[in-house]
């Protein structure tokens, strides 16, 4: 990676307290982005699973990159630049099967491990070029928790060291065991960055989702580890059902109140953070004996869900436990582009973020309920994918309808000339601070930058 020029945005710009309007905001810095962060960088283009069978394929595009991820064996995948060598025509669009690809321009054929298998014609061009002259140009790829990441670099690190310390913190769950619930994609009114600053933190809560603080306690805290970051809510229990201290003091609840209250939430309002498995055993919290501490009854409602998740099939994560669980945080931002939330064991929300081309003030956004389904339940892969993010058939539910209610509005204010920054809490939101100033340093000092940084906590003075 040649030496950036990057000097206009440093980091020390960036602090605990405050970030940076043009981050979200400039035309030169979504340029930047697309010569010094996303062929760099590893990044996720698609799940396993949805590409099950040798030739199944799927295109993954950010900016001007269009890259073609291919099965070409039980064990293998393949990544190469989807574009043709002799006159730059793409092969592929969206997703699908192929035995080879063959440009649709001259005819040249190209099998799936990227070697070339035909050129029309080809004693006209002697010996002017080599085989490695009209093969597909390969791209690094990796797998990791069900999904596959690929980076542009020939150069990268490996992707374990990348992702360090997040399989230390969640490789337990297993999460290439899940399944899409649904697959959704839309256009989104915002930066990728402002978008994604919607869920990679949860200070927002007790205004944008009222409706969660009736049996959440939801003051949070957030650090970085390594490039990474991780939110978690400030208490000492695995999940925070118990109402929040922000309301006027109430009459307490039975913990089992507020399982159904979140529970029904999530899968209602949501479509994740909460299985069809746990709404359908809500019925089952009545059983559990009424003398039980809450501890106690979250324990036997963690029991009943093992229970009927090994009876339906279902690969369990069994390995967990309470310790790791509560050490695991609850939502990861993985850099640069995507977040996940594992509150729930057998269900996931994971969002991704894209620019959408160079527009700095549109994104492309993915929102992923990945579940753990028993065997043979898991529906079929259907991807849902929308211009117009108010589309009422998208069905976003309620959540995220409040979320995104919020996004054009951030936009546009963040372009008055009132507005120079954010104004950042130091501990609520470390994890938004964090991000960017890594996002900056990986800009001016390559892929190495803050490879080998620690924790930052809020407590830790930098």
């Amino acid at each position: 990676m040649p030496q950036s020029p990057f000097q206009k945005f440093p980091t020390e710009d960036v602090t605990r307290n405050f970030l940076p309007r043009e981050d979200q905001c400039s035309p030169e810095y979504a340029k930047l982005e697309a010569e010094r962060l996303w062929p760099y960088v590893w990044q996720i283009a698609c799940r396993m699973e949805e590409i099950p069978n040798v030739g199944d394929f799927v295109t993954y595009e950010v900016v001007d990159e269009s890259i073609i991820v291919v099965r070409t064996g039980p064990d293998e995948i393949s990544a190469h630049h989807n574009v043709c060598p002799h006159r730059g025509r793409q092969l592929t669009e969206g997703c699908g099967k192929a035995r080879f690809f063959k440009c649709r321009f001259h005819g040249w054929e190209f099998n799936l491990d990227g070697s070339n298998k035909a050129v029309i014609d080809r004693k006209d061009f002697g010996d002017f070029f080599t085989d490695e002259d009209i093969a597909l140009k390969p791209v690094k790829v990796d797998t990791w928790g069900g999904f596959v990441f690929i980076n542009m670099d020939p150069e990268c690190e490996p992707l374990a060291d990348f992702l360090s310390p997040v399989d230390d913190y969640c490789g337990r769950f297993n999460f290439e065991n899940l399944r899409f619930r649904y697959y959704k994609t839309a256009i989104m009114p915002c930066n990728w960055k402002t978008a994604m600053g919607f869920f990679n933190e949860f200070y927002h809560v007790q205004q944008s989702h009222p409706q969660l603080i009736e049996h959440m306690e939801d003051y949070s805290n957030s650090g970085g580890f390594g490039r990474h970051t991780a939110m978690w809510y400030d208490n000492d229990s695995i999940y925070p059902f118990q109402r929040s201290s922000r309301l006027p003091p109430a009459p307490k609840l039975d913990v089992r109140d507020h399982i159904r209250g979140v529970v029904t939430e999530f899968h209602n309002n949501l479509g994740a953070m909460a299985s069809g498995r746990s709404y359908r055993l809500l019925e089952r919290l009545d059983g559990i004996p009424a003398h039980l501490s809450d501890m106690e009854v979250l324990g036997e409602w963690a029991r009943i869900q093992v229970e009927e998740a090994l009876a339906e099939g279902a690969a369990w994560p069994m390995e967990l436990t309470p310790e790791y669980m509560l050490a695991s945080r609850l939502d990861w931002h993985v850099f640069p582009n995507t977040i996940y939330l594992h509150g729930s064991i057998d269900s996931v929300i994971w969002y991704r973020f894209r620019p959408n081309g160079y527009d700095p003030d549109t994104c492309i956004m993915d929102v992923w309920s990945l579940e753990l389904y028993g065997e043979g339940q898991a529906p079929p892969l259907k991807r849902e994918f929308y211009t117009d993010w108010q589309d009422p058939a998208a069905k976003w539910g309620r959540i995220l309808d409040q979320d995104f209610a919020n996004m054009l509005a951030v936009r546009k204010g963040m372009k008055s000339r009132a507005f120079k920054g954010s104004l950042m809490n130091p501990i609520q939101e470390l994890s938004v601070t964090h991000f960017y100033r890594c996002l900056r340093e990986f800009m001016n000092e390559g892929p190495k930058a803050g490879s080998g940084r620690g924790e930052v906590m809020p407590e830790a003075a930098e």
